[in-house]
Order: structure tokens, then C-alpha cells, then sequence
């Protein structure tokens, strides 16, 4: 007998359960509580190796799920009403017929469709976070960078006034996809505009720190694909054509940089004799180019009249150096250096190492002494994120030479420091200590002003007083190096 809505509707069951078929396997079961409510329910009876089985396909005229509504093939919110019923019955007969077990094929489908789900859901969130990398903006760079790629001994609280002040309100929502030269020009151009010509220098060389550690990782290398804009920017062409980018220089290395210094070289030679495999460590910065260093810092010298020094021209016994003529620069007159017990030692240890050739700074072949510009380079070389090609931009690394940072002080806040400032920050250190500045200017061997009649007339030396300014110095070196707690001057 076929059912209909009306016959199912008034159904009225005498037992407490009982089961009408509609053919084809289809069947509701009427079952009937104490309280005399009926409930209805929809079955499909099948068989499997002869045996009979029975699936609950589900209440009647209650809504299909979706996934349930996608297996059956019905549509999207759809009710186990008669014919969505007969429907479900038809499909489910077809399964059998292909040798389907629809119990266990549902299963399947469930499954199959859980992970299709799951894909999709991965894939979603797949697309979501590529594109919130794609939207990645200048300021969640520098934000990252100030965290992980920066760390000054402000804790970086100049570094957040610069670019708060003058850097993130021009270009901190700025997608890093888009960030160009011409973004980075004209927040520079603004700030030269005020007249802080060196601020926008400084503001610049942090962008280049910035940008250089971004392209060297990820997401960031891949959303400067086109390059980085940094590398464009030529600075000279910004500022104020009457401001002098290579006027004199005023570094000074603070006492807090001359210990970070030692501790640098410490570092090296520490990491150097304790690598496991030489061959693949770098080695640490020679020796007597360190010695070289605390020589000029505590004598006052220039570079070339410490590199062209015999060791016939020191005096242990009497802790003088004698400096010819012809080493002086502009070859005025000779020099007398009195070496204090600090610079006496660096000496004392630079003759362990070269006391057996005739230069105190011989040649790689010992035939002559080392050449003048080798320790600049030398230097120099260890903070290449301050050197530049013709181009203005980044210098690349030169064949046979160091190209990295070792010897970049105070995380670079302060720029280079080359061998002449060494000869600046003793003389500043003695002005510091009290040292008159004509008994500076006289250890720095310049040629003393004056008239004709002092200059003919006064013959004193001041040998006492010269020798008084470098133990002072020579002391205070010490101190630094060896009891940094005590420092008179910091960053």
C-alpha cells in the first residue's frame, strides 16, 4: 500500500510501535509513547550478502542537514517530507544496485566530506595569512625590526622618537609591496626642508639599517621583490647643497665605546681558539692591529708615524719614542713621544710579536713596514654598513677583503670611527682630565701659533708637562679597560 501525506498525517498506531511500507525498501516506523504521543521516523531496509539491514534515514518532515542533503542529492534545506523520502529511497536503491553498502558509503562520505572541509578551511586560512603578509605596512616592519633587529643602549628610545617624530606619520601605513625610493626621498626631503640636514642623514643611515635587515629575511625579502629602496637613495642629493657632508669630523669615542671595544676584541679571539673547526671561523682581528689601536689612542700619533716606526726609535729603558722627521706629517720637525706605563706595555707586547724584524709593523714579506692604509682598511672593512660605492649606494663586498660589522661600536648610533678619531678622543680625553690645551697641541705635535718673537725666544719643551698629560691619559685608559664601573663618560 503506498502511503500519502494524509495517511501518515492521521495515522493513528494501535501497538505501541508499528511499520507501514511505501515499497522499495521504504518504510516509517510509527511508535507511540505512554503519554500518547507518536513519533515517526523513516527506514530503508536493504540487503547485503543476503542479509537484511536497516538504515534510519531520520524523523519525518525534519529538516536535511546540508551534508546529509549533498549525499542524498536534494537541495539545500529540504525536509524528510513523503517524496523527499521516495527520493532518498530511490538514490539509496541505486547504491545497492552498484554494490554499495549505503551505511558504510555515508561513513565514507561524511569523512570524505569532513576533509574537504578542513581543506578548505586550511586553504582559507592559507589565503587569509598570504594576504595579510601581502598587507604587511611599514610600520609592522618597524615594529618587527625594533623588537628582533635593533638594540641600542637607549633601549632604542631614539630610535622610536626619530621615526615617530618624522618617519611613521608620512609613510607608516605605506604596504611594504609599494614602499619606494620616492616614499623614502620624500619624507628626507621634508626633514631638510626644516633645516635638520643631519638629522635627515641619521634618519636615513637607521632606514638603511632597517630595510638591509629586512631583505634578509622573510616575508619581507619577497615583498621587495623589485629591491630594495634604500639602496637608491643618495643623501648627498638630498640635503642642502651648503651642507658638508665630509666636513671635519667631530667622533669621539666615548669611554663606554673604547671597553666595548677591548671586549670585541676579547670576543674574537675567544671565539676564534675555542671553534671547533678553525678553518670555517673567521679570525680575529690581528694582534698587532689591535696594539696598533691602543698605541694611537694613547699616544696621541698619527698612523702613518706609528706604522713607520723602527724599533730603534723606542727607548724601553727611558719609556721614549722617538719619532724622525721624516715620519712626521708635513715633515716640520721631529717628535718625542713619553710613553706611559699603558702605552709602554702595548709596545712591550707588540715587540713579542715583531721585535725580531726591523719595523715594528713589518710588511707581509719583512721587506719594508706594512703599508699605510692597511689598518684603515683593515677597519674600515669591519663596518661596511657605513661604506659606499661611487654610485652612492651600498659598497659590495671587494675581492680579498672583510665586509661585516665586527667593528661597528655602539651598534653603529654613532656612525664610523677611524684611526684619526683614536687621535681626537686622547686629546679629548686629556681636555677632560685638565691637561692645559697647549700642552695638548704640543703631545698632538701641531705647530704652535704665535708670534715671531715667542716662537724665537721661548725654548721650554715641556717635557714634564707632556710627559704629566700622557700618564694621565695612559691611566685613564686603563681604568677603562679594566674597571668599566668607573667610566667618566658614557654613549
Amino acid at each position: 500500500m503506498k502511503l500519502t501525506t494524509i495517511k501518515i498525517e492521521k495515522y493513528k498506531p494501535i501497538r505501541g510501535e508499528e511499520k507501514v511500507s511505501d515499497g522499495n525498501g521504504l518504510t516509517i516506523r510509527f511508535r507511540k509513547t505512554a503519554d500518547g504521543k507518536v513519533s515517526k521516523h523513516w527506514h530503508f531496509r536493504y540487503q547485503v550478502n543476503g542479509k537484511s539491514h536497516y538504515l534510519v534515514i531520520g524523523a519525518y518532515d525534519a529538516a536535511i542537514s546540508d551534508r546529509e542533503a549533498a549525499i542524498y542529492k536534494l537541495d539545500h534545506g529540504a525536509k524528510l517530507s513523503l517524496g523527499n523520502a521516495r527520493k532518498i529511497a530511490l538514490e539509496l536503491t541505486d547504491w545497492c544496485k552498484r554494490g554499495l553498502n549505503p551505511k558504510q558509503y555515508i561513513d565514507e562520505e561524511i569523512n570524505r566530506q569532513k576533509l574537504e572541509l578542513e581543506e578548505g578551511r586550511k586553504k582559507a586560512e592559507i589565503a587569509a595569512k598570504a594576504e595579510q603578509i601581502e598587507n604587511l605596512t611599514f610600520a609592522d616592519l618597524y615594529e618587527i625590526w625594533l623588537r628582533d633587529g635593533v638594540r641600542r643602549k637607549d633601549g632604542n628610545a631614539e630610535l622610536r622618537r626619530s621615526f615617530h617624530a618624522d618617519i611613521l606619520p608620512e609613510i607608516g601605513k605605506k604596504k611594504i609591496k609599494d614602499l619606494s625610493e620616492h616614499d623614502l626621498r620624500r619624507v628626507l626631503r621634508k626633514m631638510v626642508d626644516r633645516g635638520v640636514n643631519r638629522t635627515a642623514v641619521i634618519a636615513r643611515n637607521n632606514l638603511v639599517q632597517m630595510l638591509a635587515w629586512a631583505e634578509k629575511r622573510q616575508p619581507w625579502r619577497r615583498l621587495m621583490a623589485e629591491g630594495n629602496p634604500a639602496d637608491l637613495i643618495e643623501i648627498e642629493k638630498i640635503v642642502s647643497t651648503e651642507y658638508d657632508l665630509n666636513n671635519v669630523r667631530e667622533r669621539v669615542l666615548s669611554d663606554t665605546e673604547i671597553h666595548e671595544l677591548q671586549n670585541i676584541f676579547l670576543k674574537m679571539e675567544a671565539d676564534y681558539t675555542n671553534a671547533p673547526n678553525r678553518r670555517s671561523t673567521d679570525k680575529p682581528f690581528e694582534s698587532v692591529g689591535q696594539l696598533a689601536v691602543w698605541i694611537m689612542l694613547s699616544t696621541l700619533c698619527r698612523v702613518g708615524e706609528l706604522m713607520q716606526t723602527r724599533w730603534q726609535h723606542i727607548d724601553f729603558d727611558k719609556k721614549e719614542w722617538h719619532i724622525p722627521k721624516e715620519n712626521v706629517k708635513g715633515r716640520i720637525s721631529s717628535h718625542k713621544v713619553y710613553l706611559s706605563d699603558f702605552s709602554t706595555q702595548q709596545f712591550q707586547r707588540l715587540y713579542q710579536l715583531t721585535g725580531k724584524f726591523e719595523w715594528c709593523f713589518p710588511a707581509k714579506h719583512r721587506d719594508g713596514h706594512v703599508c699605510l692604509k692597511s689598518l684603515a682598511k683593515q677597519i674600515g672593512d669591519r663596518q661596511g654598513r657605513f661604506k659606499k660605492g661611487k654610485d652612492g649606494n651600498p659598497r659590495q663586498p671587494m675581492k680579498n677583503r672583510r665586509h661585516d660589522d665586527s667593528l661597528v661600536l655602539d651598534d653603529g648610533e654613532n656612525g664610523e670611527w677611524t684611526l684619526h678619531d683614536l687621535r681626537r678622543t686622547g686629546a679629548t680625553i686629556m681636555q677632560r682630565l685638565g691637561i692645559p690645551i697647549e700642552i695638548i697641541d704640543r703631545c698632538q705635535n701641531h705647530v704652535i701659533k704665535g708670534s715671531k718673537v715667542g716662537r724665537h725666544y721661548l725654548h721650554h719643551d715641556y717635557a714634564a708637562e707632556k710627559q704629566h698629560a700622557w700618564e694621565k691619559l695612559g691611566q685613564h685608559l686603563q681604568a677603562i679597560l679594566e674597571n668599566p664601573s668607573k667610566l667618566m663618560t658614557s654613549k
